[in-house]
């Protein structure tokens, strides 16, 4: 804004405002203190604006050199996994067969013994159904030791959870997993159990290379299952191993188990994790 003030009397007419003869100059006004006051303010904030308005661009260029992304990305996800090459059987149950008969044949003692599990380990009960082995192992490993007991089904788990809270396991957590990952804190478990359900794992490279991270060092995976074709509850051997090699794990022992109905293998991570696009999967024969 201009501080000059412009007198109007050339564009007043004639009759309106006489002028002397001879004068032909326009009168200019001189500024007033007051207007030249105003004048200062309004450059000091046009100026004030100016340099608000180049820091402002200046950040926004800044922000924009690649150094860093504008838009907050999640983190990719690992794959993709090969998927298995055989059929996977339906889950049909959470009750393999009753407790007092698998009892009477030892089941779970025998099978704890071979794992070799002792008081104070921490063991994971992958697929735990109604906790028929949560609850024998909770009194193997003692009150100094852990159980994580986990399930896909939610029912399942949340009548897990009763039970567990009914007989008062204060060494048992129960937890829901997904069917591609069992969502294990890393390195935290002497033995993970897997009784009965790997032929149920319709993604086992990634379930097993989701897996690898929470076994200890010295752990292993415990796997029970039937000698017999995927798509009738079972698992061959041979099939067992070239899937848990696939993913970097080592057969350390396989032994049978007519008790478990098949049986116990036990495994160990070996070196590093493979990059899931490097994964080969097994054919069947």
């Amino acid at each position: 804004m201009s501080s000059k003030v412009v007198s109007l009397e050339p564009l007043l007419t004639p009759s309106s405002s006489p002028r002397r003869r001879g004068s032909r100059r326009a009168h200019v006004a001189a500024p007033s203190r007051r207007s030249a006051g105003l004048d200062s303010r309004l450059r000091g904030n046009d100026a004030r604006w100016r340099a608000a308005a180049l820091l402002a661009l200046a950040l926004t260029l800044s922000a924009c050199d690649g150094s860093k992304p504008l838009i907050k990305r999640e983190p990719e996800r690992p794959g993709p996994f090969p998927a298995a090459d055989r059929p996977v059987a339906r889950i049909v149950s959470s009750r393999w067969s009753d407790e007092d008969a698998r009892d009477r044949l030892r089941e779970a003692t025998t099978v704890m013994d071979r794992a070799a599990i002792r008081p104070g380990m921490t063991v994971a009960d992958i697929g735990a159904g109604e906790g028929y082995y949560t609850m024998r192992l909770a009194a193997r490993v003692g009150e100094d030791g852990r159980v994580l007991a986990e399930d896909v089904i939610p029912a399942v788990r949340d009548q897990l959870a009763e039970r567990v809270s009914r007989e008062r396991l204060d060494n048992v957590s129960v937890r829901l997993g997904e069917p591609a990952d069992p969502k294990l804190p890393d390195n935290s478990f002497d033995r993970v159990l897997m009784v009965h359900m790997y032929h149920e794992i319709a993604q086992p490279y990634e379930f097993l290379w989701r897996l690898r991270p929470s076994v200890k060092p010295d752990g292993l995976v415990v796997v029970v299952d039937a000698d017999r074709r995927t798509q009738d509850h079972g698992t061959p051997p041979a099939l067992l191993r070239c899937e848990f090699a696939a993913v970097g794990y080592g057969q350390v022992s396989m032994q049978a188990m007519p008790s478990a109905g098949g049986y116990l293998a036990t495994f160990r991570p070996e070196g590093r994790r493979p990059d899931p696009k490097t994964i080969k999967p097994c054919r069947m024969g």
